[in-house]
């Protein structure tokens, strides 16, 4: 939709990137795109089409996001200042995502993260590194890394200005951070990034990070109201909480 793309600041049209896309499928054996929705005036019929015409392009996966507004940023700033309306309102923008998972099951796309759906086996390899809170390097201007070394896992960010990227790096280093990551936060950052995951994340690492439990009342609060599920110590969140995964989040990661 060329009037949206200009909306949400995209420089391309939709006629270039079905060429691009139509170049990547003729070149890769893995291709992916990503659509996002709950945008400006957009209906629950108009994001169906959408969807739907998206599924017929032959692909293996796809990531889905639902428009969220952030302080600090370009759409926060024209939020403020009242220059984004016809966003849906919350029960909308929640029917648009229970759509989502309707069409995509009925298209065999299986929703394996929050926004990420795939057909089986055709799972993104590389961003499930950071989904199960494994080791990656960033190598570039704004690139995030989380790296263990000697024992210890460091967060590592790198210059996010291009020229002064280049600057650093050809005077040696272009990281702008180096800083160690404590075991509390390494597992609220497990916690946050495997949960996204449909697989969910083993509690056994989360204490050994966290040096203690979740409390189970707040396991058996969150599991009586559907939106949690638990085999042994594989932890789940279900398609309920999946759509509040912030304040299921929230709840558990409460001392």
């Amino acid at each position: 939709n060329d009037t949206d793309l200009r909306r949400l600041g995209r420089i391309h049209s939709v006629a270039e990137a079905r060429q691009a896309f139509d170049i990547a499928r003729k070149t890769f054996d893995r291709v992916s795109f990503d659509l996002i929705y709950a945008r400006q005036d957009q209906t629950l019929d108009s994001w169906r089409d959408e969807l739907r015409e998206a599924l017929s392009m032959a692909i293996d996966h796809l990531s889905l996001y639902q428009l969220t507004v952030e302080t600090g940023t370009a759409f926060g700033d024209r939020y403020a200042r009242g220059k984004l309306r016809g966003l849906p309102e919350d029960d909308l923008a929640a029917d648009m995502y229970e759509v989502t998972q309707e069409i995509c099951a009925q298209a065999g796309m299986l929703p394996y993260e929050v926004s990420n759906y795939a057909a089986l086996g055709s799972e993104s390899r590389h961003n499930q590194i950071y989904w199960r809170y494994g080791d990656y390097a960033g190598i570039g201007p704004g690139a995030h890394a989380r790296v263990t070394m000697n024992g210890q896992r460091h967060a590592i960010e790198s210059y996010k200005n291009p020229s002064l990227w280049l600057e650093k790096v050809e005077a040696g280093n272009g990281e702008s951070v180096r800083d160690v990551v404590s075991l509390d936060d390494q597992a609220t950052e497990f916690m946050l990034m495997g949960l996204r995951l449909s697989e969910g994340v083993d509690l056994r690492r989360y204490e050994t990070l966290a040096r203690r439990p979740i409390a189970g009342r707040r396991l058996n609060t969150l599991r009586d109201l559907g939106m949690i599920t638990q085999d042994g110590m594989q932890l789940r969140v279900l398609p309920k909480g999946r759509m509040v995964l912030n304040a299921v989040l929230a709840e558990l990661l409460v001392e």
